[in-house]
């Protein structure tokens, strides 16, 4: 009976001990494993961090090759619209040219005309794509929109505009026309020596102030179509509406130029790095000023917006102002008041974030499945 008490007793602590040896081993077996599961994933995060950086130095190298590639093919063309302060435009693309890389052209069409023929226009576009020695280039000149696509061209050019007031516009241009400017005073104008005023003018229905030559901005706008030129045209606004919204990167307003310049130097500052500092601290800022101007009165003011042409032109203007303002309301004004590009950084997304996550999940649930079985 006792030697039976005893192997029983015995019997219980041999049990005891292979229980607890059991759960050592077991303990074990469990931390060695998550021990090494953590080792793996550690040197996994490591291997995949490495292959993340080589991938991202791969892309951006990429992506400067191609920017590089891209700056230096670029075109951008400034149809520019008479008297809308576009030689102080200009001015500041011929001071940073040499400085930034690129160069500026002037495109002088035949007598003065604001368009050209169909064969001429070819012309033009096969000349300014394939001129690769001149690129990147500005060209600018007074003439109307030009539609490269329509000819067939693989390369699309970056068009600009400066929109005027339409009445501010036609008074300057008359009073420039009798008094030239101080870019170059001493250039004799066609109407020099007429002192008749733009009051004068309205009131004998003269015909330099007849409101039909406010139709310019317009058919600028518009481009080579006949109807682009019929004054009073209505399918001629809206196709000025469309290209201003399709074709053209920026149309600012003369009454905003520090504005205008600020958001190409934000937009486009392969070209235009720097232009805001310069354009404030160069006395070419404001360089093409109309020698004498005498203000309208109320009534010829009044009779000139009573006009269809006025009102066209009116409506171009501030649907361009519209969308200057909707572009300018995405950046912010720093302490000297000037456009500046928010800065929010873009991130691309790569598929080596979801290769991690997706190997760490299926570590994490291996280890849970493991001890699930013990």
């Amino acid at each position: 009976m006792f030697h039976r008490s005893l192997c029983l007793v015995q019997g219980r602590k041999l049990w005891l001990f292979l229980s607890v040896l059991m759960f050592v081993v077991i303990l074990s077996f469990f931390q060695y494993n998550y021990l090494k599961l953590k080792e793996d994933r550690d040197k996994l995060e490591a291997t995949v961090s490495k292959l993340q950086t080589y991938y991202n130095l791969k892309e951006n190298a990429k992506l400067q090759k191609q920017r590089r590639d891209y700056d230096e093919g670029q075109l951008i063309i400034y149809n520019r619209v008479p008297k809308t302060a576009s030689t102080s435009f200009v001015n500041v693309a011929y001071d940073l040219c040499k400085k930034n890389g690129f160069n500026v052209l002037h495109l002088n069409v035949t007598g003065n005309l604001h368009f050209m023929s169909i064969a001429d226009q070819a012309r033009f576009i096969r000349n300014i794509t394939k001129w690769t020695e001149k690129k990147p280039a500005i060209y600018h000149g007074h003439v109307a929109f030009i539609d490269f696509l329509k000819f067939g061209a693989r390369e699309k050019p970056i068009y600009l505009n400066l929109l005027r007031r339409p009445l501010d516009r036609l008074v300057s241009y008359y009073y420039f026309l009798r008094y030239g400017d101080n870019f170059r005073p001493h250039l004799i104008r066609r109407k020099h020596g007429d002192k008749m005023t733009f009051d004068e003018c309205v009131q004998q229905k003269q015909p330099d102030c007849n409101p039909e030559n406010m139709w310019l901005q317009i058919p600028f706008l518009c481009g080579h179509s006949s109807e682009c030129w019929e004054p009073g045209n209505e399918w001629a606004l809206e196709e000025a509406k469309r290209n201003l919204l399709s074709h053209y990167l920026v149309v600012g307003v003369t009454e905003q130029l520090t504005d205008f310049i600020a958001v190409l130097e934000a937009t486009l500052p392969s070209f235009f790095s720097g232009a805001i500092e310069h354009f404030k601290s160069s006395k070419k800022g404001h360089l093409r000023k109309t020698n004498q101007k005498i203000e309208p009165n109320e009534e010829t003011i009044r009779q000139i917006k009573s006009t269809v042409i006025w009102k066209m032109e009116n409506e171009l203007y501030e649907f361009a102002l519209q969308q200057f303002q909707f572009l300018k309301k995405r950046m912010e004004r720093n302490k000297d008041g000037d456009l500046v590009d928010k800065g929010h950084p873009v991130y691309r997304e790569t598929l080596w974030p979801h290769v991690l996550a997706m190997i760490l999940t299926t570590l994490t649930l291996a280890l849970v499945n493991s001890t699930s079985k013990y």
